[in-house]
C-alpha cells in the first residue's frame, strides 16, 4: 500500500495552523525529529516545542521520530508539543528494533528515557518489538502510531525469523490493527531491497536513508525497482546527507563523516549551478527525491522554527527545468569516473 494511501491524516487539518494543509509542503514533506532529540548538538525543550508547532502552522502533518533519537527524548518531546492537537490530524511514525537502556545497561521503565550515560541496543525478536512500541506509545502519550518501522535492522536473517523475529511481528501488529502500516528504514540499500523481496510486497514503505539524494543516487539501481515492482512507497530521508548538500563549506559532511574531496567538489558545483539557476541548494535538495518515480514524501530533520522554514519554503520555489538537468549532469559525470 502506497505511503499517501496508508497515510493521510484522517482529518484534514490540526488544532494548529492556517487551515486545512495544501500544497507540496503538507502532502510531501514530513519534520525529522531526531534533531530535537539532542542529535548531535543540545535543544531547549522550549526551542523542540516551537519546531513541532511551527512545522503544524506550515501545514506539515508527519512527524518522523524513533527511541534511538536523543534514547527516548525525541518521542518524549514529540508527544508533548503535540498534545492537544487532534490525533486524527496528524501522522505520527516511530520506529523499532532499538531498546533503549541506561547508563548501567540496563533496560529503562516504558516510556522512560536512556537519561545521562543512556543509549540503545538492537533487539530484533518479537517480544523486543512489543516492548519497544510500548514505551514509544507512552512517551507519545498517544494509544497509536500510523507507521511503524524496523530501525537499521543489523541481521536480517535474524529480523525474518518466522515465530521470534522482528518482521513477522510488525506484520502481525499491522493486520491487529494496532499500526497503520509497516516499513524499514535503513541506510544501507542492499538489505532493504532483499527485505522488500522476501517479504512479498509485504511492506508497506521504506525509507532509504541518504540513498535518494542529489550525491548519493544508489537507492535508483535496485532498492527503488524493488520496492515499485510490489507496490512499497518510498519515503525519502536524510536529503541533506548530513550537512554537505546543506553547506558544503560551513558543513562538510557526508553521513556523519567528513565528506571526501570529491564530494564535496561536486556538492559545490552544485550549489553554483542552483545559484545561475536563482535557487539555493537545500531548496534543490528536498525537492530533487520527490522528482523519483516511487518517492512519495521526503523527511527533513529541523532543530528550530528557521529550518522548518527553510524545506517548507522549498514547496513553494519555483525550480527551472534546466537547473534539473544540470544537477543531473553533475551527478552523471561522477557516476562515470567512478566507473
Amino acid at each position: 500500500m502506497a505511503f499517501r494511501a496508508a497515510l493521510r491524516p484522517l482529518t484534514p487539518s490540526g488544532a494548529a495552523g492556517d487551515g486545512p494543509p495544501t500544497g507540496i509542503a503538507a502532502s510531501s514533506f514530513g519534520l525529522g525529529c531526531a534533531p530535537i532529540g539532542n542529535l548531535f548538538t543540545p535543544v531547549a525543550e522550549a526551542d523542540a516545542e516551537a519546531t513541532v508547532g511551527r512545522a503544524l502552522e506550515r501545514g506539515i502533518r508527519f512527524f518522523d521520530t524513533a527511541p534511538h533519537y536523543g534514547e527516548g527524548v525525541s518521542e518524549l518531546r514529540l508527544g508533548a508539543a503535540l498534545a492537544g492537537v487532534d490525533r486524527d490530524s496528524v501522522v505520527i511514525a516511530t520506529k523499532v528494533g532499538r531498546v533503549i537502556v541506561d547508563a548501567d545497561g540496563a533496560p529503562v521503565p516504558s516510556g522512560g528515557t536512556g537519561g545521562p550515560g543512556g543509549t540503545t541496543v538492537g533487539d530484533l525478536s518479537r517480544d523486543g518489538v512489543l516492548r519497544s512500541l510500548e514505551g514509544s506509545l507512552a512517551r507519545l502519550g498517544t494509544d497509536r502510531v500510523d507507521l511503524l518501522y524496523l530501525h537499521d535492522p543489523a541481521d536480517v536473517d535474524e529480523a525474518l525469523h518466522p515465530r521470534h523475529g522482528a518482521l513477522p511481528a510488525l506484520l502481525d501488529l499491522r493486520d491487529q490493527g494496532v499500526v497503520r502500516a509497516v516499513g524499514v528504514g535503513m541506510g544501507r540499500n542492499a538489505p532493504v531491497a532483499r527485505l522488500v523481496r522476501e517479504t512479498a510486497g509485504a511492506l508497506d514503505v521504506v525509507m532509504p536513508a541518504g540513498r535518494v539524494t542529489l550525491l548519493d543516487r544508489t537507492a535508483l539501481d535496485d532498492l527503488l525497482p524493488a520496492a515499485r515492482e510490489r507496490g512499497v512507497g518510498v519515503v525519502a530521508a536524510g536529503v541533506y546527507n548530513s550537512g554537505v548538500l546543506a553547506d558544503p563549506v560551513a558543513a562538510p559532511f557526508f553521513d556523519y563523516h567528513p565528506a571526501s574531496p570529491d564530494q564535496v567538489d561536486r556538492a559545490l558545483r552544485m550549489a553554483a549551478a542552483c545559484h545561475r539557476g536563482g535557487v539555493d541548494l537545500p531548496t534543490a535538495a528536498v525537492r530533487w527525491p520527490l522528482r523519483v518515480p516511487g518517492v512519495e514524501a521526503v523527511v527533513v530533520g529541523a532543530r528550530s522554527p528557521a529550518e522548518v522554514d527553510v524545506f517548507a519554503d522549498a514547496a513553494d520555489a519555483v525550480v527551472p527545468d534546466h537547473l534539473w538537468t544540470e544537477l543531473d549532469a553533475v551527478a552523471a559525470a561522477a557516476e562515470r569516473v567512478a566507473g
